[in-house]
């Protein structure tokens, strides 16, 4: 039964609710007027401040759209020649940073942080199309009324905002004007103008919260100005190292979930793409990367390029030789070694002394370099410890098949030679890196969460191994970055053999972006007929270029009969290129085969005035000298103009008779290094040719 008055007090129940609601409402859309407020204020002091870098050519995008969502808006996108910050300013006070953690008072903030970072990741994405590195974009929470303050959180920087133009300003010039208003239509693009959406009738308008009014932030202290003027004044640095085409800048990002392998003809940037990934790894895992590679002084050059590529992340990234790596491991473990390399030499030495006259590796098909070859890179590259281990082994890279009987003579020879190392109590280079794999397969290498391997077909199966024990096979864990049509040892490895298995995760980078036309045409002629076993297991012959985007002259050949006509010849070739607008000395590269060739060349250069930097000296820094070293040296380097010296004509001859198997060998293994040298050149090559009958109209000289 239905008492009277019953459904009045339920709707004055439900008014009251309804009320309490709207007020609850109100006080939440008063509140946020209030933040938006305060917002308007903040937003305003942080423009203010920013406006100089309009005036040294920065473009202020303000109040763009977050992309992906209707409401969410990005305070300021800033380009320039520093490269693009996207700005949330922040008005939080108590800040404080814990590890990895933020918070304003004691609330936790960092998923605010965090979001701003995963907004940074989608423009990193969007703008590789254009071919901007990710280490390029930078995310900033500018905190407001702050100074003196900078802590790094989730990828994103945290600095107060009266320090926003030096943080800005601060790396330099890393893009030319016309890549600043490439980037600009770009960003325009994918933060989008906010509207002037009209206001939902149902939005509840309250009152503006009443604010205390902050004076007007002084824009040209000496301080400001100092910070405005730092960056600008650094010297620009090389287009590479803030712009890649958009293949390379997409594969800096692209994520594998196993070891991953990027190959490609030279000069197509593979180890560009190496250092800008080591850049991205580091700052996306919070973490350590190891780059390594063979050649023993390039680790210093290339840790000088990375720290004016990415200054940010110049400590988390370690760049080592896998000798230098495998000496520390011992070093640091307390495992014994000693490195005496004239000690081994006579221990091999001994070895070879007692094969008799009759053993098949005193045949005249093969020379005592041969056998060295086949113990260093076959035997300790894979540190066989079984002779029936060697008499089954594939022999990768090797063009004469060995019988059983040869193999146990060679067999013999490296044990011969391991007794005579044992009983000097020496150590070779081969068994440090045995001893450092044997070491870190027992107790692994800690602290790295990434490793990249430049010239990864130089390395022996040893070498990898031990690489490849530090990550696994995790996502992203192993990168290895080479060129088989560019091995100039003896030997070589299969991933197989490691236990390595890419599954698909190989990539090709097909543009190259070094050489003229003109000179990568001729330096392919050196290996044309060329046949190798790649890394991967499969019979190769060299990627294909798809595109060459530079052309120039002709290369140069002069021929020689004698070592001072050729130095003549030489020094009038430095004369002429350094009469060439845009070529200093630091700009031309002098390559030899042999030491005591680059010395010779080094000595005349110096008798004629000329400044000489050799590379096993040189460190990366911009330097008024001619480099000269060997080609091995010079592997991952380029200059603009390089001179061949001393070159054997019997490399350019074609080749008469029928060649042994050893003989092809060794002349595949020669002219892939001379590819290798004149692959380095950029605008011009110069040969210096000396003996041999070749004439140099000849078409030996092309593919």
């Amino acid at each position: 039964m239905t008492i009277a008055g019953d459904s009045a007090r339920v709707e004055a129940r439900r008014q009251r609710g309804r009320a309490r609601e709207l007020r609850l409402q109100a006080d939440e859309a008063d509140a946020r007027a209030g933040r938006f407020e305060i917002a308007h204020r903040t937003e305003g002091e942080t423009a203010k401040i920013l406006a100089p870098l309009a005036g040294i050519g920065y473009h202020l995008l303000a109040d763009r759209r977050w992309p992906g969502s209707r409401t969410a808006q990005v305070d300021m996108v800033v380009v320039g020649r520093a490269g693009v910050f996207i700005v949330d300013t922040k008005s939080w006070r108590e800040v404080a940073v814990h590890g990895d953690r933020i918070t304003r008072g004691q609330e936790d903030v960092t998923d605010d942080v965090a979001r701003l970072a995963d907004l940074a990741y989608s423009a990193e994405s969007a703008l590789a199309d254009i071919g901007l590195p990710p280490g390029e974009v930078h995310a900033v929470v500018a905190l407001a009324g702050q100074k003196k303050m900078h802590a790094r959180v989730a990828s994103v920087d945290v600095v107060g905002v009266h320090d926003l133009i030096g943080h800005i300003t601060n790396p330099g010039a890393r893009l030319s004007a016309g890549r600043v208003e490439e980037v600009v239509k770009a960003v325009m693009t994918h933060f989008p103008v906010i509207g002037d959406d009209p206001l939902p009738l149902t939005q509840i308008v309250v009152p503006a919260a009443v604010l205390p009014r902050d004076a007007e932030p002084t824009l040209f202290t000496p301080e400001l100005e100092a910070q405005l003027t730092a960056g600008v004044l650094d010297a620009p640095i090389e287009d590479w190292m803030a712009f890649l085409d958009p293949t390379q800048a997409k594969l800096v990002r692209r994520n594998f979930n196993g070891p991953a392998r990027i190959r490609g003809a030279a000069g197509t940037g593979k180890t560009v793409v190496g250092l800008h990934r080591a850049a991205y790894l580091a700052r996306a895992t919070g973490g350590r990367v190891l780059f390594a590679t063979y050649i023993s002084t390039l680790p210093k050059v290339l840790s000088s390029l990375f720290e004016r590529l990415a200054p940010d992340m110049a400590g988390r990234v370690e760049f080592t030789s896998v000798h230098a790596l495998a000496r520390r491991v011992l070093s640091e473990r307390g495992i014994p070694f000693r490195i005496a390399e004239r000690e081994a030499r006579l221990a091999f030495n001994d070895a070879w002394n007692a094969i008799r006259a009759s053993s098949p590796l005193r045949s005249e098909r093969f020379t005592r370099r041969y056998w060295e070859d086949e113990i260093k890179h076959v035997i300790k590259g894979r540190g066989l410890t079984r002779f029936d281990q060697y008499a089954d082994l594939a022999r990768v890279g090797r063009k004469y098949a060995l019988p059983v009987e040869a193999r146990q003579a060679v067999w013999d020879l490296y044990e011969a030679y391991s007794r005579g190392l044992r009983e000097r109590r020496v150590t070779d280079w081969e068994d440090i890196v045995l001893l450092a794999r044997d070491a870190m397969a027992e107790v692994p290498l800690d602290g790295f969460d990434a490793v990249i391997v430049d010239e990864a077909q130089d390395l022996s199966c040893a070498m990898v191994s031990l690489l490849h024990s530090i990550v696994g096979d995790r996502p992203d864990g192993l990168t290895l970055i080479g060129d088989g049509q560019q091995t100039i040892y003896p030997g070589g490895y299969t991933l197989g053999e490691v236990g390595i298995s890419l599954a698909g995760r190989g990539v090709v980078l097909d543009v190259n972006h070094r050489n003229t036309a003109e000179i990568l045409d001729f330096a392919k002629g050196m290996v044309a007929e060329d046949q190798f076993v790649d890394i991967e297991g499969v019979d190769g012959v060299g990627d294909t270029v798809a595109d060459v985007t530079r052309t120039g002259p002709e290369p140069v050949i002069h021929r020689s009969r004698w070592r001072a006509e050729h130095d003549v010849a030489m020094l009038a070739r430095v004369t002429e290129v350094l009469r060439l607008v845009g070529v200093g000395v630091g700009d031309v590269g002098i390559l030899t085969a042999t030491n005591p060739q680059a010395a010779k060349v080094a000595e005349a250069l110096a008798k004629a005035g000329v400044s000489v930097v050799t590379l096993d000296n040189y460190k990366g820094k911009t330097v008024d000298a001619v480099k000269v070293g060997t080609i091995k040296r010079a592997k991952g380097l380029e200059f603009k103009q390089v001179l061949l010296a001393h070159v054997p004509g019997k490399l350019l001859d074609v080749v008469s008779g029928d060649p042994s198997e050893v003989e092809r060998e060794r002349r595949e293994l020669d002219r892939r290094e001379l590819y290798v040298g004149m692959t380095r050149a950029r605008d011009g090559l110069w040969v210096g040719v000396t003996g041999g009958g070749h004439d140099p109209s000849s078409t030996a000289f092309r593919p």
